[in-house]
């Protein structure tokens, strides 16, 4: 077996040196990623410069005070300014009261030297206020109606705080612990003399009042501002990183009084539950390119959602730290005044303004609403994507695409998608296709849609520089790539070897990226290809962390200012592209690993470069409902693990969790062994293949979840506290979750395991094991043994939920396939339920109230279907096929009213599982129907 240094030696023996440099570099990026991570090439606080400047701060009086004669109240918004007391240094204060119980609060430098970056397209609109009016003011705190009588802004002057209060009680504090810090814009002090002397005649008007503003502060400032190492540069290993702008950093504390349990800020490999990160590292959000990350880490992924929120049995309330540079955030959990339990938060960022949105909830969906509101909801997929999808790095060739599919019909396992890693493009140059190994990409595409099937090609946003390559020529002519510290095209090292990387931020570069993906421009493409955007961090094999330059620009804006939105940008790009090719017409798919809040509107998202071992299974569960708490709601992780190799066991078990959380992807790494689902053995096969048609029999039910998400922002996939916000005990759990309100699911997550507790949550509530129809009392622990075919799974009981028990090869064969509904009773022996149903895939929904979506509700014995949408309509061939209504009694006879008339209904009850069964009332889904139980 070679070592590594063996390895190179061997190269660079065999090939003359100029023709190895790059088969070297690529070949220990290779080895690297099939070992553990290297913790060593990430940065702790400690060796990140503005962290630990700021982190050294203790808490304690805050050096700033609010100028009360400066407020000024307008009809959208307050304004004070914030004297730091040290140097004299003036900040601008802005306070609104949005609409839906939320306040913004903004702080920037009143008279910076150069405008600092305020994140643009991540709200969806200027979000609109309401009136803040003065109720009280003295020399000391001003204090604001926030509509009610009971609710208060207090702003205290000297030193600075802000309290949001209900009443007597204090609901959130903003700099109570004297953690504001804001390092202003300046010139460097060695460069003052010969600014000075430029200015005499040499330099332009605008930097003459630039510099006209800077001496202004000057005279003003009380203490000289000592620079600290890391200010202007530091370095990490080899990486230098120029600071032009000095430093820029700022940082803010909230305190949360009566707040043990906070969540969110993802994406981190950690339980759901936030830790205390005294005497450890804080939470870092810093895009990044990890191979195989640990867990139980507060480490940076792949992609950064500065959301945060707060739960107690009283009320939820959420926090949104608009900024897209590294940011650290501290949480620190312990007793407040009077011993009352309290956490405290504090955010550190880089570069930007403060702009924060406080959530005040006061429930869990309330501030999901009030998210929603500001960045957006979850895109509604098309239907086909929430089933089945079956991938690897990297599937050979064409005749390999074909050899995986007729696979899957061999072995009767359906599936919608297969995926292409990067070895099916001509040398990693995207938007091209390895004419060698895929000649015929379109036949290859058709015979996929002639099964009803689909694709999934990567396209990531590193561009070979090849004067060859349509791509990069025309990226580079129009002046379309990132720019390196001294103007010219940014360069790094990833899969194609030298690549340039678009700048994203540019409005003209995204349209341009979009146009890519016509038909006549996507040379092999059609309708059912779909795109992946990996590598999205953006991923550069020789850069500092595995990532861009700080100092590398975009347009007027540095990299460190901007990095956390690249990802971001990639997939709007390329979602609209997807729409752009269709005239509008059709939903996009698109897949990334970098994402950002507000990334929900433009696609799904996974959970990066898992390892095949248990406990990353379970970490898979935290790390969705985390994402799924900040508006992310399309997310999966590789079943079976990206790196290594599953056992049989780990595989049959991943399967079986995959099928139940919102993105069911398989995966592997290109050197693991071949992993599709029948290569296991039979019994194994057989396993895989009921989990799989477990996923498709639910498809209506996940595709009404994901119509909800996308109206109203609430989570498909849930932590138990969502649903029962004052039941302490579900506060913790993160093993086990809900699917919308109805399903609750509780994967075997370990190795040779007989048997698993779940919670059954809600006092007086009752729940039904979905494979055996037990009913059990909810407020319990209930302790279930499990062979290797159980995925303990349970229907909430007052629920409906439709499902499609007649499973073909895939989703779009089952379209006009009949319904079963299982009609769950409650204690009092009623239910209810939606079903919602439209063509899958186009905007038609929305544009032309092409769709279905019905009430099914159960009481006094009746059940019934009636039009929640009366204004829309959507013809389906589908029908009711059968009715099974748990915890039921027998009845003596079942009639069916519809316009029609009046006909009977066979059924048969079953006194041992209380379960009652109608047989074929063949009524059309989308009508008024009512079933009498008499």
């Amino acid at each position: 077996m070679y070592t590594i240094a063996s390895v190179f030696v061997d190269i660079i023996y065999k090939c003359r040196i100029w023709m190895c440099l790059y088969l070297v570099l690529v070949l220990s990026v290779f080895l690297s990623i099939t070992q553990a991570v290297d913790r060593s090439n990430f940065k702790t606080c400690d060796q990140s410069a503005f962290c630990s400047r700021q982190r050294a701060m203790k808490p304690g009086q805050s050096s700033y005070t609010a100028l009360l004669e400066t407020l000024e109240l307008s009809d959208s918004h307050l304004t004070v300014q914030l004297l730091n007391n040290n140097n004299k240094v003036l900040l601008l204060l802005e306070l609104y009261r949005l609409q839906g119980n939320m306040t913004r609060v903004k702080i920037n430098e009143l008279k910076p030297i150069k405008p600092r970056y305020e994140v643009p397209d991540v709200l969806i609109t200027d979000p609109p206020t309401e009136l803040m009016s003065v109720v009280a003011q003295d020399e000391h705190r001003v204090v604001l109606s926030l509509g009610g009588e009971d609710w208060r802004l207090i702003l205290s002057a000297q030193p600075f705080r802000l309290d949001i209060m209900e009443g007597p009680q204090v609901l959130l504090s903003l700099n109570s612990r004297g953690l504001l810090a804001f390092e202003q814009l300046r010139i460097r002090k060695d460069t003052k003399s010969q600014t000075d002397t430029e200015e005499a005649g040499e330099k332009e008007d605008t930097e003459k009042h630039d510099k006209e503003k800077v001496s202004e502060r000057e005279e003003e400032e009380a203490e000289e501002e000592v620079d600290q190492p890391g200010m202007w540069e530091e370095t990490f290993k080899t990486h230098a990183d120029t600071k032009p702008n000095g430093p820029s950093s700022i940082s803010l504390d909230f305190s949360l009084p009566g707040v043990e349990h906070v969540y969110g800020i993802p994406e981190h490999a950690d339980g759901l539950r936030l830790k205390n990160t005294d005497g450890g590292d804080p939470y870092r959000l810093y895009n990044l390119d990890v191979f195989q990350y640990e867990l139980f880490n507060p480490m940076a992924l792949y992609g950064a959602v500065p959301v945060l929120l707060s739960h107690n049995t009283h009320r939820t309330m959420g926090l949104f730290w608009l900024n897209a540079a590294e940011t650290w955030v501290d949480v620190s959990s312990g007793q407040g005044s009077s011993e009352v339990p309290q956490t405290d938060v504090r955010w550190i960022s880089e570069s930007g303004i403060i702009d924060v949105f406080i959530m005040l909830g006061p429930r869990p969906n309330d501030v999901f609403t009030q998210y929603a509101s500001l960045t957006g909801t979850q895109a509604f997929p098309p239907l086909s994507s929430l089933a089945y999808h079956q991938c690897r790095w990297n599937y050979n060739d064409q005749e390999d695409v074909s050899a995986v599919d007729q696979g899957f019909d061999e072995h009767d396992i359906p599936y919608d998608f297969i995926w292409l890693d990067i070895e099916h493009t001509d040398g990693k140059r995207y938007f091209t296709w390895d004419n060698n190994k895929f000649p015929q990409p379109k036949d290859m595409l058709q015979g996929l849609l002639d099964k009803r099937r689909k694709m999934v090609t990567i396209v990531d946003p590193h561009i070979k520089v090849d004067s060859s390559y349509k791509i990069h020529t025309e990226i580079r002519s129009r002046g379309y790539y990132i720019k390196n510290k001294d103007g010219g095209d940014y360069e790094g090292w990833c899969w194609p070897g030298n690549a340039g990387y678009p700048d994203f931020t540019n409005p003209e570069m995204r349209k341009w990226w979009a146009s890519m993906f016509a038909y006549d421009q996507y040379e092999g493409s059609m309708e059912n290809l779909y795109t992946w955007n990996d590598m999205n961090e953006p991923s550069v094999f020789n850069g500092p962390e595995v990532t861009m330059h700080k100092d590398a620009l975009h347009g007027p804006w540095e990299h460190r200012d901007i990095h956390n939105l690249y990802g971001f940008y990639v997939q709007m790009a390329t979602a609209e592209g997807q729409i752009q090719r269709s005239g509008g017409l059709e939903r996009p798919f698109v897949l990334t690993r970098a994402f950002f809040a507000g990334s929900q509107r433009y696609g799904a998202v996974w959970t990066g470069d898992n390892a095949a071992e248990w406990g990353h299974l379970k970490m898979s569960i935290p790390m969705c409902l985390s994402l799924g708490l900040v508006g992310i709601s399309f997310c999966g992780a590789d079943v079976g693990g990206f790196f290594k190799t599953p056992s049989a066991e780990l595989l049959v078990r991943w399967y079986q969790a995959g099928a139940y959380q919102p993105f069911f992807r398989a995966h592997a790494h290109l050197d693991t062994p071949r992993r599709e689902p029948w290569l296991f053995g039979p019994d194994n096969t057989a396993l895989i293949r009921e989990a799989v048609r477990q996923r498709y029999t639910l498809l209506p039910y996940w595709y009404l979840q994901f119509y909800h998400a996308q109206r109203t922002g609430q989570p498909v996939m849930r932590p138990l506290w969502v649903e029962y916000p004052e039941d302490i005990a579900t506060f913790s759990i993160d093993d086990e979750f809900l699917i919308g309100r109805d399903l609750l699911v509780h994967p075997v997550t370990d190795e040779r395991s007989s048997g698993v507790t779940a919670y059954l949550p809600g006092n007086g509530e009752v729940w039904y094991d979905v494979h055996t129809f037990q009913r059990h009392d909810g407020a319990q622990n209930l302790s279930i043994p499990v062979t290797m075919s159980s995925i303990p799974v349970f229907q909430r009981g007052g629920s409906i939920i439709c499902r499609k028990n007649r499973v073909r090869r895939s989703s779009s064969c089952m379209e006009n396939d009949p319904y079963t509904l299982y009609v769950a009773l409650d204690s009092q022996g009623n239910a209810e339920g939606e079903l919602y149903i439209d063509d899958g895939h186009t905007f038609k929904h929305k544009t032309d109230k092409q769709f279905i979506h019905r009430r099914l509700s159960f009481t006094a014995n009746s059940l019934s279907s009636s039009d929640l949408s009366p204004d829309s309509q959507f013809p389906t061939a589908s029908w009711v096929e059968q009715v099974n209504i748990l915890g039921a009694q027998k009845p003596d006879a079942v009639t069916l009213t519809t316009d029609g008339g009046e006909s009977s209904v066979e059924f048969e009850f079953d006194p041992d599982t209380a379960v009652l069964t109608l047989r074929k009332p063949g009524v059309n889904a989308g009508v008024n129907w009512t079933l009498h139980l008499r």
